[in-house]
């Protein structure tokens, strides 16, 4: 299988601080890929890396099939990168902002302009496509920051912390936006800060941690990781009366429903199983050489 993203042994240092320190991981084509980890874990560093703004010392990257480090120009063709804060021009209206954007990567005028028409329509700007892009809400100015990506279109679209700072209606609806670009055959690489983000959006999710893939897999496995559904009764004032863990099967459900019965105990039935925030505060505890370092 030819990878969207191919990372081997990928190593990088600021000074006497690494970063990055052996970074694995493969990237199918049309998938969303989520990286998660604490704020300095080297998200934004791997995806510089991977775009080309930084040079690894050591390791390998290949992006839509070309090394970062010997075709650069290979990789920038192919690629587009939204970042933490919005690539917009203020003063220009969101049609003039995606016609200058065409007319800068080389697309003819005409086309440019038709380009433009079609990424408004896309991704629900279309009314306020005269409108200056002042007047956005953030929601919109992402909106628009996505668009310009695709004016030419990119096999991989890497999203750092897409929805930083957008509200909860906002974020949502780029959700949407996102899995659409998924579904229409674009690679999506994101890091986010927002766990539900991950567990909602994501084929698989690598956890980052100490420069490395503490662990990589479906949002569901990593929850696995953690530990299995607990079926807990609780009296009518909220006390605990009994946990019994199960599979989450309804068979398991219903042996500790059988065993709750048997006991003649009574109360309120809740199920609870591991999020994903459970995951990752286990995966990025810190180890005990850390803890005694700090």
């Amino acid at each position: 299988m030819t990878h969207a993203i191919d990372v081997r042994g990928l190593r990088k240092r600021f000074g006497s601080h690494t970063v990055l320190d052996g970074l694995d991981l493969q990237v199918h084509p049309g998938e969303i890929f989520a990286l998660l980890g604490p704020n300095g874990a080297g998200k934004t560093t791997a995806i510089n890396v991977l775009t080309t703004l930084v040079r690894p010392d050591a390791g390998t990257a290949r992006v839509a099939g070309y090394d970062v480090v010997r075709d650069p120009g290979g990789v920038k063709r192919r690629i587009a990168l939204t970042g933490q804060a919005a690539a917009v021009d203020e003063v220009l209206t969101a049609r003039e902002n995606l016609v200058m954007f065409g007319r800068l990567s080389g697309v003819p005028g005409r086309a440019a302009r038709s380009r433009a028409d079609e990424l408004l329509e896309r991704f629900g700007l279309a009314d306020a496509a005269r409108r200056r892009v002042g007047t956005f809400s953030g929601g919109m100015r992402r909106r628009l920051d996505l668009a310009l990506s695709f004016v030419v279109q990119p096999q991989v679209l890497f999203l750092d912390e897409p929805t930083t700072g957008l509200d909860t209606r906002s974020r949502r609806e780029l959700w949407q936006v996102i899995a659409s670009l998924a579904d229409a055959g674009t690679t999506v690489f994101l890091t986010t800060q927002y766990l539900e983000e991950a567990d909602q959006l994501a084929d698989r999710i690598a956890v980052l941690h100490e420069g490395r893939v503490a662990a990589l897999g479906t949002a569901a496995a990593l929850k696995a990781r953690v530990g299995g559904d607990i079926v807990r009764l609780t009296a009518p004032d909220g006390t605990l009366v009994r946990e019994i863990p199960t599979d989450g099967t309804v068979h398991g459900l219903r042996g500790a429903l059988d065993e709750l019965d048997a006991a003649g105990l009574d109360g309120v039935v809740a199920i609870d199983r591991p999020s994903l925030d459970d995951a990752f505060l286990a995966l990025t505890a810190p180890t005990p050489e850390k803890e005694h370092a700090a």
